[in-house]
């Protein structure tokens, strides 16, 4: 019933972009002077929804819909890496706001001086996932270090994980009898963000190996269903590597992708550029990229998947 709303919803979307644009033609034949700056504003309306629909109709993959877990980890360099996993926390949460994505924080650890070792984010709207796929990969910067005395160039690295969110049990199957949960109290600036009960989660899937934090909520029950939802998300992923790897395999030029094959550089000294390393796109303005003007590259990534 899902599949039957969504494609109910997708072919009544495209009738009434098909009559507003008949509605618009009829109007212009007209040639009425006073109804120009009404026609013009309709011709920006539908020119914008047929490029949002141009993105879309790139989104066709099994879980391109689904909501998306977006892990960020803090690469080798200390304060300059963890800081830098901050800022791309904060870029992903400024672009899920101007997307209409909800966000919530399931995971977080700080780091020592600044920043974060670690954050896992849950974003959920549509097309989450396939809009945030594109992220998957390394990223690294380029500035003046805040964190150094004698303020020289640093390159900081940070890893992002794109999950989609699996909603059902056909998806992935999780037997009970294969997890170790265990307890702990979760961590905090100190004062009353210390939790005195036992409310944060660790799940541990004996299996393969995959381990699961989850602390941020209040209750213990909260914090486990986040924790089984990432869980899943990385179950998930696993089982789509393995048969990709086969894949690969099988054809010959698999190629792994090592730590520091950076996906996009962010360079802010000596000059502002984003450049996206496999699509060769690339920006001025390194600011508006890191405040979540990402849909850009997001696109160009969809339509060079295509071409690929």
């Amino acid at each position: 019933m899902q599949q039957v709303s969504h494609l109910q919803t997708e072919v009544s979307g495209w009738q009434q972009l098909q009559q507003r644009t008949s509605d618009a033609l009829e109007l212009s034949a007209l040639d009425d002077e006073t109804l120009r700056e009404e026609i013009e504003t309709e011709i920006d309306a539908i020119e914008a929804e047929v490029d949002s629909r141009e993105t879309k109709s790139m989104l066709s993959g099994q879980y391109d819909r689904s909501d998306a877990i977006l892990a960020i980890h803090a690469g080798a360099g200390g304060t300059d890496s963890q800081d830098w996993a901050a800022m791309l926390q904060r870029m992903y949460l400024r672009w899920a706001e101007k997307a209409g994505y909800k966000t919530s924080i399931l995971d977080q650890s700080e780091g020592e001086e600044a920043g974060i070792k670690s954050a896992t984010l849950s974003l959920e709207g549509p097309y989450a996932y396939g809009m945030l796929r594109s992220e998957k990969g390394v990223h690294r910067l380029v500035r003046l270090s805040p964190f150094d005395s004698n303020h020289r160039r640093h390159t900081s690295f940070a890893l992002v994980e794109i999950l989609p969110q699996v909603k059902t049990s056909t998806d992935i199957h999780i037997n009970p009898a294969d997890l170790r949960i265990d307890t702990y109290r979760s961590a905090g600036a100190g004062g009353q963000n210390v939790q005195k009960n036992e409310t944060a989660i660790r799940i541990t899937h004996i299996p393969t190996g995959v381990v699961v934090t989850c602390q941020n909520e209040r209750s213990q029950t909260q914090n486990k269903e986040n924790a089984m939802r990432v869980l899943r998300a990385r179950l998930l992923d696993l089982k789509q590597q393995h048969e990709l790897d086969k894949i690969n395999e099988i054809k010959g030029d698999y190629v792994k992708a090592e730590w520091g094959s950076q996906i996009r550089s962010y360079v802010l000294h000596p000059y502002q550029m984003v450049k996206d390393h496999r699509t060769e796109m690339e920006v001025g303005n390194a600011s508006g990229v890191l405040d979540g003007d990402l849909t850009e590259f997001m696109e160009a990534y969809l339509r060079h998947s295509i071409q690929a």
